[in-house]
C-alpha cells in the first residue's frame, strides 16, 4: 500500500514522470501526474517512492506546480552526476545489486533527500552503461561488461555516422552532384555494401545497414540501388547483373598471372626438339574466322596427294604444350569453364596475352598443334584418319565473308566445300538434327538505338569450318575408345519426338524440333550423339576458349607421345562433374545476358506491332518467336483471334522493362 499524497515515480513514453497519489484501491493507484492527467496505474510500475508526504488539499493548480519544481529539480540534478564514480565505488563491493538508496550514498554522502535518490535513478535510467535497473534494485556491472558496452557505444555512434553522412551523399549523388571519397570517407565501403545488396537482396552481408541509407536518404523506389551504383560511376547504365550474381571469375588471380608472365613465344627449334613433333611448316594452311576473331584455334589445309586422293589437315593449337595440370592456369580455367562473350565484351578463359598471342595460331608463327590428318576420296569417302603432334605456320588468315566469296574461284576452298556438303548429308543420313537457326548478331555501339541482326550459320565458309571440327573431335572420340581411354565425351540420346529430317528445314519446324531435343550428356565413357549423328563424340577443338578442350588435349597428347594415360577414369568423372557444374553457370549468365539486350531492344518497340511465327498451341498458351531476333514468348489463346502452328502473325510490344526482366506481349 501507498499512502496518499506521496510523490512517486514511474516511466511512460521512455520518460520520467512525478505523481502525487491520490487513492490506493487495493489493485491499482490513482494518481495526478505532472501533466495534469489523472490515470489509474499498477503499484508494479512504480520506481521509486518518496518518503515525505504532501498535503492533497492544496488545490490543483498548487499540486501540479509542486509536481512539476521537483520534475525540474530532479531532471537538473541527474544531469550532473557522474555514474563512473559510484561505479569504482560499487564494484569493490562483494555484492552487484543494491538499493538505489545505498548507491546514492555513496554518491552524495550525509542524509539523503527524495530528491537524490530519485535523480541518482534518473542517471542509471540515462546512462546504462555502468548500471542496470532490475525488480527494484540496481545491479553494478563487471568491468568486462562495461567494456563491452563502451565498445558497442562506440560502433552505435559510427554507425550513426554514418548513416548520417551516407545518406546524405546518396542524395546527393542521385540529385547529379559529384560526391568524391574526400567528402564522403566512407564512399567505397558505402557503396561496396550497397553493390551487394543489389546483387544479393537480404541475403547480402550489409543488408539491414544499407536499408536504412536508403531508407533515410529517400531512396526506396525499386531499383534506386541499382541507378545510384551507375550515378556513382560504380556500375555501367548497362551492368551485366547476371554475371555479377553468378560471381564467375572475372579478373584473373596473381598467380595465374604470374603464370602467364613465365610463358614465352615458340621457336621452331624448341619446339621440334619433341622428337614425336612433326614439322607441317610447309604445308599451306589458312584459318577461317569471323572478322571479329582475336583468338585462333583452329586451322585446315588441303592437299592432293600423288595417287589422287586428298589429305585434309585440321590443326587445333596444342594449349596443353604450354599449361600443365599443375599450374595456376589449368585451375584457373578449370573454375571459369569457358569463355564468354557478350555484345559489350568478353570474360576470356585464358589470359588475353596468351589467348590472342603466344596459344593463337597466327599468320608466320610457327606454333605447336595437335593435328588431324584425314585421308579422302575426291568422293568423300573417308580412307583413313591419324593424329599427330606438329608443328605448323598459318599461311592465311581469311574471314568468312573473304571465303564465301572466294568459293567457286578458289580451287582449294571449292573442293574443301564440296567434300564438307557430302561429309553433312552423310550426317544427315545418320539420323543428324540440323538446327541451323541464325545467329542473333546485338549491336549496342548506339546504346539509345539497339540493332540486331540476323546472321545466317549455313554459309558455305561457316559450315565448311563447322563440318571439319565436328570430324576432328569424332576422330578424337574414335581414337581414345580405341585405346579404351577414359575421356570426356558428349552424348545426346535421340529427340523425344522427330520432326525434321535432311540439311535444310523450315525455321517453324526448326523451331518446334527445338522442343523435343533430349538433354546432352558428358560422360566419361563414349556413347552415340544422335544430334549430330556419330557414335562417339568429344571436343578437342577449342582448347583456348573450353576447359573440357584443355583436358581432352592433356589426355590425347599423353597417349600420343606414349606416356599412357594420363587422367584416370576417377579424374574424367569428376572433371565432368565441375565442367557440368561451371558450363551451367555459364550458360544462365550468357542466356540472362542476351535476354538483357533483346530486351533494350524491344524497349526501343513499345507501342509498335512486330512479327511473330506460331510456333506450337496448346489449350491455354500458344508459343511464339519473335522473327526479326528469334525470341521466345508465349500468349494465352485468344478466341476471337484463331491462329495454327506456321501463321506469321503482327503482335503489339506492350510494355518492356529490361531492368526486371519484365516483357508483355498483347495480341
Amino acid at each position: 500500500m501507498i499512502p496518499p499524497g506521496s510523490l512517486i515515480e514511474y516511466i511512460e513514453g521512455g520518460r520520467f514522470l512525478c505523481a502525487l497519489v491520490m487513492q490506493d484501491t487495493g489493485k491499482r493507484l490513482r494518481l495526478l501526474n505532472q501533466n495534469g492527467r489523472e490515470v489509474n496505474l499498477p503499484e508494479s510500475r512504480v520506481l521509486i517512492t518518496s518518503r515525505r508526504r504532501h498535503s492533497l488539499d492544496s488545490g490543483r493548480e498548487a499540486l501540479l506546480e509542486l509536481l512539476r519544481t521537483v520534475a525540474d529539480t530532479r531532471s537538473a540534478l541527474a544531469g550532473t552526476i557522474d555514474l563512473s564514480e559510484v561505479w569504482e565505488l560499487a564494484s569493490e563491493e562483494e555484492q552487484t545489486a543494491f538499493p538505489a538508496e545505498f548507491l546514492a550514498g555513496l554518491l552524495f554522502g550525509g542524509e539523503l533527500t527524495d530528491d537524490q535518490v530519485a535523480a541518482f535513478l534518473r542517471a542509471v535510467f540515462a546512462d546504462r552503461f555502468f548500471f542496470k535497473f532490475k525488480n527494484g534494485l540496481v545491479t553494478v556491472h563487471t568491468p568486462e561488461q562495461v567494456e563491452q558496452l563502451r565498445l558497442q557505444r562506440e560502433k552505435e555512434k559510427e554507425k550513426e555516422a554514418i548513416l548520417q553522412q551516407g545518406a546524405e551523399a546518396m542524395r546527393r549523388i542521385m540529385a547529379g552532384e559529384e560526391v568524391e571519397a574526400d567528402q564522403w570517407p566512407d564512399r567505397d565501403r558505402c557503396l561496396g555494401w550497397l553493390e551487394e545488396y543489389v546483387l544479393f537482396g537480404n541475403e547480402a552481408p550489409e543488408s539491414d545497414m544499407v536499408r536504412q541509407l536508403l531508407k533515410r536518404a529517400g531512396l526506396t523506389a525499386p531499383g534506386d540501388g541499382y541507378h545510384l551504383l551507375v550515378r556513382s560511376g560504380i556500375w555501367d547504365a548497362d551492368e551485366n547483373i547476371a554475371l555479377r550474381k553468378a560471381e564467375q571469375p572475372v579478373e584473373f588471380s596473381p598467380r595465374s598471372l604470374e603464370n602467364a608472365q613465365r610463358i614465352r613465344e615458340p621457336d621452331a627449334a624448341t619446339l621440334l626438339a619433341d622428337s614425336r613433333r612433326r614439322d607441317l611448316r610447309h604445308l599451306e594452311v589458312f584459318t577461317i574466322d569471323g572478322a571479329d576473331t582475336r583468338d585462333y584455334d583452329d586451322a585446315l589445309h588441303l592437299e592432293r596427294l600423288e595417287d589422287g586422293t586428298l589429305r585434309i589437315g585440321i590443326h587445333i593449337s596444342d594449349v596443353s604444350s604450354f599449361i600443365s595440370p599443375r599450374d595456376p592456369l589449368f585451375a584457373e580455367a578449370q573454375e571459369r569453364g569457358t569463355s564468354l562473350y557478350f555484345p559489350e565484351g568478353q570474360v576470356p578463359m585464358l589470359p588475353e596475352s596468351l589467348s590472342q598471342g603466344v596459344f593463337s595460331l597466327l599468320r608466320d608463327r610457327p606454333r605447336p598443334v595437335l593435328s588431324f590428318l584425314v585421308r579422302m576420296t575426291m568422293e568423300g569417302e573417308i580412307l583413313g584418319t591419324s593424329i599427330t603432334p606438329a608443328v605448323v605456320t598459318v599461311k592465311r588468315q581469311m574471314t568468312y565473308q573473304e571465303v564465301d566469296q572466294l568459293m567457286g574461284t578458289d580451287p582449294d576452298l571449292t573442293l574443301l566445300d564440296s567434300l564438307c556438303t557430302i561429309l553433312r548429308r552423310k550426317r544427315a543420313d545418320r539420323g543428324a538434327l540440323f538446327l541451323s537457326l541464325p545467329d542473333v548478331s546485338i549491336d549496342i555501339s548506339d546504346r539509345n538505338d539497339i540493332r540486331v541482326r540476323l546472321m545466317p550459320v549455313d554459309t558455305p565458309a561457316r559450315t565448311l569450318v563447322s563440318e571439319l571440327m565436328i570430324l576432328a573431335n569424332t576422330i578424337a572420340a574414335s581414337y581414345l575408345a580405341g585405346q579404351e581411354a577414359p575421356g570426356l565425351f558428349r552424348s545426346q540420346p535421340p529427340p523425344k519426338r522427330r520432326i525434321i529430317s535432311g540439311v535444310r528445314n523450315a525455321l517453324q519446324d526448326i523451331a518446334r524440333q527445338r522442343r523435343f531435343l533430349s538433354r546432352g550428356e558428358l560422360t566419361a565413357h563414349p556413347k552415340p550423339h544422335s544430334g549430330l549423328g556419330v557414335n562417339c563424340y568429344t571436343t578437342v577443338t577449342s582448347p583456348i576458349r573450353r576447359f573440357l578442350d584443355l583436358v581432352m588435349q592433356h589426355q590425347l597428347g599423353s597417349l600420343l607421345h606414349g606416356r599412357g594415360i594420363l587422367f584416370s577414369l576417377s579424374e574424367c568423372k569428376t572433371f565432368a562433374g565441375i565442367i557440368n557444374q561451371k558450363l551451367g553457370r555459364a550458360n544462365t549468365v550468357r542466356q540472362q545476358r542476351h535476354r538483357y539486350w533483346i530486351l533494350r531492344y524491344l524497349e526501343g518497340r513499345v507501342g509498335q506491332r512486330v512479327n511473330a511465327l506460331v510456333v506450337s498451341q496448346g489449350p491455354k498458351r500458344i508459343s511464339l518467336l519473335l522473327t526479326d531476333c528469334l525470341f521466345d514468348i508465349d500468349l494465352p489463346v485468344n478466341p476471337a483471334f484463331p491462329v495454327e502452328a506456321g501463321d506469321m502473325v503482327r503482335v503489339k510490344i506492350a510494355r518492356v522493362k529490361p531492368l526486371d526482366n519484365v516483357l508483355r506481349v498483347d495480341w
